[in-house]
């Protein structure tokens, strides 16, 4: 069953999908918070996740970030990983509001960008019980570094400088300056991104996900608050609470699940789907599957332990 509901973070209010399972329970359910990528919104990747989690006998709760989608901030779409952060842990919050989770077994899991900001807000937060990844991202090393991280550093520099220019802009009373985040068409995306570049395309800019409330521009204000963040910085910090990351083995973006699982404590799991690009795990159920399976079993094995 999903429900709408809204929840506080740092004074704004966040919209978010809560997904409940459908047999009956007099005890209260573990419960996962589940994030979306950067430009993503609930209504995508995040609430398929949550609502097969639910299937497997789970409360979730997939939200927009402040900012984004159905909640509330402005400028629309900035992007601020110290607000994304903050927003994992008003989702913990929320949970351990609600009669039908039990407030000592929640989790969090992290799609893309959200996987950085799961990483960093479990860190922190000793009410996450355990972490989970899919396709996990840096969005400051996205920035920096570019997807594949061969980037340019002038790259970079460049749009830092875009960047400040906009803050001034702002000073002087004008609007609030924008960069797309996907080119007009998929071969513009092809030959700008490769492979990673067009599948992104593909999901948001197409049939496959579009969705309106999916960001397609950003405020350049964003830009400074994103490459100064550092989402691996205290991942140590986890253990000894459980973390899994699951990667696709043609994801470009595997470099960062990598990096962020070496300087992880433990239990640790790095589990690879075979086949999947970064965003084939978005959706595709000949990876959504086994990684869903893998999940399930994960956080029920160490939800439970924490009874």
């Amino acid at each position: 069953m999903k429900t709408d509901v809204t929840f506080p973070s740092a004074g704004l209010q966040l919209a978010g999908h809560l997904y409940t399972p459908d047999r009956a329970s007099a005890d209260p359910h573990p419960a996962i918070v589940v994030g979306h990528p950067g430009s993503g919104v609930k209504e995508q990747t995040a609430g398929l996740y949550a609502r097969r989690l639910a299937e497997q006998g789970y409360v979730t709760l997939a939200f927009d970030a402040a900012y984004q989608g159905e909640s509330e901030g402005e400028p629309r779409g900035l992007e601020d990983p110290a607000h994304r952060v903050e927003d994992i842990k008003a989702a913990v919050s929320f949970l351990t509001t609600r009669d039908e989770v039990d407030p000592e077994r929640i989790g969090a899991l992290g799609i893309c960008a959200s996987g950085g900001y799961a990483l960093s807000a479990a860190a922190a937060d000793h009410r996450i019980k355990v972490v989970a990844t899919v396709s996990a991202a840096d969005i400051a090393r996205q920035f920096r570094l570019g997807a594949d991280g061969a980037q340019d550093p002038a790259v970079i520099q460049g749009m830092l400088d875009v960047a400040a220019a906009a803050r001034t802009a702002a000073a002087h009373g004008e609007e609030i300056r924008r960069f797309p985040l996907f080119p007009d068409t998929a071969e513009q995306a092809r030959a700008m991104g490769g492979r990673h570049g067009w599948e992104g395309f593909e999901y948001y800019c197409t049939d496959r996900a579009f969705h309106p409330r999916s960001l397609k521009s950003l405020p350049w204000i964003s830009v400074d608050r994103m490459v100064s963040f550092d989402a691996f910085r205290f991942v140590g910090l986890i253990a000894p609470r459980p973390l899994l990351m699951i990667v696709g083995s043609e994801a470009v973006t595997s470099w960062m699940s990598i990096e962020a699982f070496q300087v992880a404590g433990g239990p640790k799991e790095l589990h690879w789907i075979d086949g999947a690009s970064h965003v084939d795990l978005y959706d595709k159920e000949q990876y959504v599957g086994p990684a869903v399976s893998r999940m399930a079993d994960f956080f029920g094995a160490h939800l439970a332990q924490t009874r």
